[in-house]
């Protein structure tokens, strides 16, 4: 008898576990979605007084330098010493750091890019990485089903951000080229991460690609043609690099590390679904943007297709609660 309580409270004990995983996960998810989604705001604002790629530059500085002290402060050891984490740190710098935002952030540069268009490609980056994971890795394939939801999320993204079809179709092509590319360029590098056969803890994977993404961008930025001088300091200009680089960049890119170990590449990049909710709710609260019948339609498309992606995982959630509401009513 005592072998069979001991064995009922371990089945407890490990339920338990796994449930307080699945919410961390999910309020971490939020958060990640809510820093991000609002920075497209900030990065627009920004543009103003920054030369592009030397905003981006200057705010991974900052992030960079933020994120090794943590890394010291919390690791033994925060420097990568294998040929395989430095790797790591390698994808990380070129792809989910400098490729992705200076292409972003020189495409937004451009006026007839609204921060609306900019939302809408961007979220391509989960059907985009889906196609990577096809090729890169087969585990991670969704079935035709899933693939619907992940279309289905992408037509409530347009719905929520509602995009100018003429910004997006006549304004300056290569523009909202740059973006997409900016989007594949982080698709790629979280799937080539997640493919890669090592590991490193998340503080000294963000720090050190953080550090080297700044270093490639600064070099981008002198390669074409930007200069200090362009930079003019306004209270609004710190507020915009200090949002980015504490909270999009430090804590947004830890939190991401992080799921991306949990979750997978497909869906963690699903934030790209929920961010411009976000943004919408940002703008709500701060901006006084009214949430428009086309934002709650919107946020339900996107319900709908996450529900679709996650199916499994809500059904078992749903038996989970209902065999755990049989048993206290057995009780």
């Amino acid at each position: 008898m005592a072998n069979v309580v001991r064995r009922e409270r371990n089945v407890e004990t490990r339920s338990s576990r796994s449930c307080g995983v699945r919410y961390r996960n999910l309020i971490l998810f939020l958060v990640l979605a809510l820093v991000w989604g609002s920075s497209f705001m900030a990065i627009k604002a920004g543009l103003e007084y920054f030369p592009p790629v030397l905003y981006a530059a200057v705010r991974y500085d900052i992030a960079g330098i933020v994120m090794l002290g943590y890394a010291w402060y919390v690791l033994d050891d925060p420097i990568p010493r294998t040929r395989g984490e430095w790797l790591l740190v390698l994808i990380g710098a070129v792809f989910l750091i400098a490729a992705y935002h200076s292409l972003l952030f020189i495409g937004e540069k451009n006026e007839a890019v609204t921060s609306a268009s900019a939302a809408i490609i961007v979220s391509l980056s989960p059907v985009l990485t889906t196609a990577c994971a096809r090729v890169m890795l087969p585990s991670e394939r969704l079935e035709p089903i899933g693939l619907a939801g992940l279309v289905l999320g992408l037509v409530g993204v347009g719905v929520l951000v509602r995009p100018d079809p003429s910004n997006l179709l006549s304004a300056d092509v290569l523009a909202n080229l740059l973006i997409f590319a900016a989007a594949l360029a982080f698709a790629f590098g979280t799937v080539l991460m997640r493919r890669l056969d090592a590991t490193l803890h998340i503080e000294s994977l963000e720090a050190w690609s953080m550090l080297g993404g700044a270093l490639l961008m600064h070099g981008i930025s002198l390669a074409i043609g930007e200069s200090p001088t362009g930079i003019t300091l306004t209270i609004e200009a710190i507020a915009a690099i200090g949002y980015l680089s504490l909270f999009s960049s430090a804590l947004g890119f830890l939190i991401y590390f992080d799921l991306l170990a949990q979750l997978g590449p497909i869906e963690i990049n699903l934030v790209s679904y929920v961010a411009p909710l976000f943004a919408a709710i940002a703008g709500f609260l701060f901006l006084d943007e009214g949430i428009t019948t086309a934002t709650t339609v919107g946020f339900l498309i996107i319900v709908a297709g996450f529900a679709l992606i996650k199916r499994e995982t809500i059904r078992r959630e749903v038996n989970s609660l209902r065999a755990t509401s049989m048993a206290q009513s057995d009780d």
